[in-house]
């Protein structure tokens, strides 16, 4: 069989770790150009790996959290390949797993800048150029934690990742742009090398954490956490030739939590 991404461009943002990386990886042995995106160094690392095993691979360091990192990781990707033709939006996490009463003002607009505005700026960035060339694929991984526990603004974040998923695939579609999003729920990575959250954290903030553990294995009827595999192969399915009839679906990969 024909690897599904020869030759397609694919941006991948918060590529140094995690569901970011897998991808990367899945989708070079699939013989796509990769653009590999996070503000950490060790994007640069993921990318020189890839590279030694043959793949194309340009590693961008940015912060997505603004639009002007946004708008410099697309045109770097446009200059160096001459076209994107997916863009997998990654980038996100629970920084604070607490009661929302106990969150504080500026920690609620942590959450939402952390988990919204990449996608929604990478999203902004990319269409000019996916319109241009009359195609392409967005997939956003957004969260089960839509419905959940301890992470109230983080799910407001991911639900409206969800909103603006349907919302573009309804208004690209006549362009040949698809937007979808996976729904990951609790997924087993190696420990992260920059830790979300550096604060202390002491017996009441570790029963709060363990609240959403107890709670993301409940509620999903493996009553288990995904691999990271389980994670990048539904957004790469997404993102491929495959599901070229698929568009503003918000696909759950919770093991039977839909959110």
């Amino acid at each position: 069989m024909t690897p599904r991404f020869t030759g397609k461009v694919v941006v991948v943002t918060g590529a140094a770790q995690g569901i970011g990386r897998r991808v990367a990886e899945l989708a070079a042995a699939e013989g796509a150009r990769l653009v590999l995106v996070d503000i950490a160094d060790y994007v640069q690392g993921v990318a020189a790996e890839l590279r030694d095993q043959g793949s194309e691979a340009l590693a961008v360091q940015a912060n997505l959290e603004t639009w002007e990192g946004a708008e410099m990781v697309m045109a770097k990707a446009h200059e160096q390949f001459g076209r994107i033709d997916i863009l997998v939006n990654n980038v996100g996490g629970t920084i604070w797993a607490q009661p929302f009463e106990h969150y504080q003002p500026e920690q609620i607009q942590k959450e939402i800048q952390r988990s919204l505005f990449p996608t929604l700026w990478c999203c902004r960035a990319v269409l000019p150029y996916m319109v241009e060339q009359k195609g392409g694929a967005i997939v956003n991984v957004s969260s089960v934690a839509t419905r959940g526990l301890m992470r109230v603004p983080y799910g407001a974040a991911k639900g409206g990742v969800n909103a603006m998923t349907v919302n573009l695939a309804f208004e690209y579609a006549e362009h040949g742009i698809r937007v979808n999003a996976t729904a990951p729920g609790g997924t087993e990575a190696p420990p992260r090398l920059t830790p979300r959250n550096t604060e202390a954290q002491g017996e009441r903030e570790q029963a709060w954490y363990q609240t959403l553990i107890d709670q993301t294995n409940a509620t999903s009827f493996m009553h288990r956490y995904g691999t990271l595999d389980e994670q990048a192969e539904p957004i790469l399915f997404l993102a491929s030739d495959a599901a070229n009839y698929i568009t503003g679906t918000i696909l759950p990969v919770a093991g039977g939590d839909c959110g």
